[in-house]
C-alpha cells in the first residue's frame, strides 16, 4: 500500500487536472503489465499498439516506460502544469527539464550514484536523452493514441466536470472519499491500495488528482515535485477504446440485467457517480438516443433523478436506484470499466 499523510493546506488545495503525457505513459504501462493479452474494453487498441511499436522505428524511445522499475523519476513524465495541457505543452516541458529538477530527483531515487543503464543517458548527455524520448513519445502519440484521443478527451472532460462539481459542492473529503474503490480517505491519511509499501507525508503542497482512460486501476502517486502531490485513478470512459461490447467468459449471471435488460443495467450501475446523457454515451459506448431513452424508462420508475446544474443536465441515482444496484448488481462489476 502507498500512504500519503495530507495536511490542511495540502487538502485544501486538491485540484483536477489532464495529462496527456501520462495517459501515454500509463498506456505504455498496460501493455507491460499484460505481455499476453490485454483485457476488454483495451484489446483492440492493444494489437494494434503493440504493431505500431513493433514497425515504427521512430516510436523506440518511448519503450523506456516499458523498461523502468516500479517507482522512478518523476521527470520521465513530467506532472502537468495546467488543468488541461496538450501533449505537445507537455513534451515541451519534458524537453526543457532543468538540469536541477533531473540532478535532484536522480539524487533522490539512486542515492548511491549506481544509476541503472537506461538511466545513465539523463546524467551523461541529458539534453539529447530528453529529446529521444521526447520524439519518441509524440511518435508514439500520433500513432498509437491521436486517433482515440476526441473521445478520450470528452469522456475526461465530463470526469472532470463532475469531480470538479463534487469538490466545490461536498469539499475534498467527500471527493477522495469516492474516487476509487481502492483508494481509502481516512483523514489525513489517503491510502492506495497496490502491491507496494510506501509512505510519505505532504505537507504545504498541492494535491492533483488525474483521472486516467489506460489507468485500469494502476493507481499511480508521484512525489518529486516539490509543491505537487500527484494521484492517478482509472476514470470512467474506458469503453471509447472498445471495439465491441465484452464477450461473456463464465461470469455469473448479471441479475440488474436480467431484471432491466443489459443498456439500463449499465446505466444504472454507470449513475453510481452523477453523469450527463453524453457523458453516458461516451463512458459505456452507447448512442445519445439509446442512453435518452433508457434514463427515461427508468426515470419514470422512479430509480434515477435529473437535476440542471448550469448548461448541463445530470442525472444520478435515487434511494430506490441506489438499493438495486447495491442489492442485484455486484455480479457484473467488470462490466462497466470504472
Amino acid at each position: 500500500m502507498i500512504r500519503i499523510e495530507i495536511d490542511e493546506p495540502t487538502l485544501a488545495r486538491t485540484r483536477i487536472a489532464i495529462s496527456p503525457l501520462t495517459e501515454a505513459t500509463v498506456s505504455l504501462y498496460l501493455l507491460q503489465r499484460n505481455p499476453e493479452v490485454v483485457p476488454w474494453p483495451y484489446d483492440g487498441w492493444a494489437r494494434r499498439a503493440r504493431e505500431i511499436l513493433r514497425t515504427d522505428p521512430a516510436t523506440a524511445p518511448a519503450t523506456l516506460h516499458m523498461r523502468l522499475p516500479s517507482v522512478s523519476p518523476d521527470f520521465l513524465s513530467p506532472l502537468p502544469t495546467s488543468p488541461l495541457p496538450t501533449i505537445e505543452e507537455q513534451l515541451d516541458e519534458l524537453r526543457d527539464t532543468p538540469d536541477d529538477v533531473i540532478d535532484f530527483q536522480l539524487a533522490k531515487h539512486y542515492p548511491d550514484g549506481d544509476l541503472p543503464e537506461i538511466m545513465r543517458p539523463f546524467r551523461d548527455d541529458r539534453r539529447a536523452a530528453l529529446a529521444r524520448l521526447a520524439d519518441g513519445m509524440q511518435a508514439y502519440w500520433d500513432a498509437a493514441i491521436a486517433p482515440y484521443w476526441p473521445a478520450m478527451r470528452a469522456a475526461l472532460d465530463e470526469e472532470v466536470l463532475l469531480r470538479a462539481r463534487a469538490l466545490a459542492a461536498d469539499g475534498p473529503d467527500a471527493l477522495l472519499a469516492q474516487l476509487h474503490e481502492r483508494i481509502r480517505w481516512e483523514r489525513p491519511v489517503l491510502t492506495l491500495i497496490k502491491p507496494l509499501d510506501q509512505e510519505m507525508e505532504a505537507v504545504d503542497q498541492r494535491l492533483l488528482l488525474v483521472p486516467l482512460i489506460f489507468s485500469r486501476g494502476a493507481l499511480m502517486c508521484s512525489g518529486d515535485h516539490p509543491e505537487i502531490v500527484m494521484v492517478t485513478y482509472q476514470s470512467r470512459g474506458a469503453a471509447v477504446l472498445a471495439d465491441g461490447p465484452p464477450r461473456p467468459a463464465g461470469q455469473p449471471a448479471d441479475r440488474l440485467a436480467v431484471l432491466l435488460g443489459r443498456g439500463r443495467a449499465s446505466i444504472l450501475r454507470a449513475l453510481t457517480v452523477p453523469a450527463t446523457t453524453t457523458g453516458l454515451a461516451t463512458a459505456l459506448g452507447l448512442a445519445p438516443s439509446t442512453v435518452s431513452e433508457h434514463l427515461s424508462g427508468l426515470q419514470a420508475a422512479g430509480v434515477v433523478h435529473r437535476r440542471r446544474a448550469g448548461r448541463r443536465v445530470l442525472y444520478g441515482l435515487e434511494p430506490a436506484g441506489v438499493a438495486l444496484v447495491n442489492l442485484l448488481g455486484d455480479s457484473a462489476r467488470t462490466e462497466f470499466v470504472s
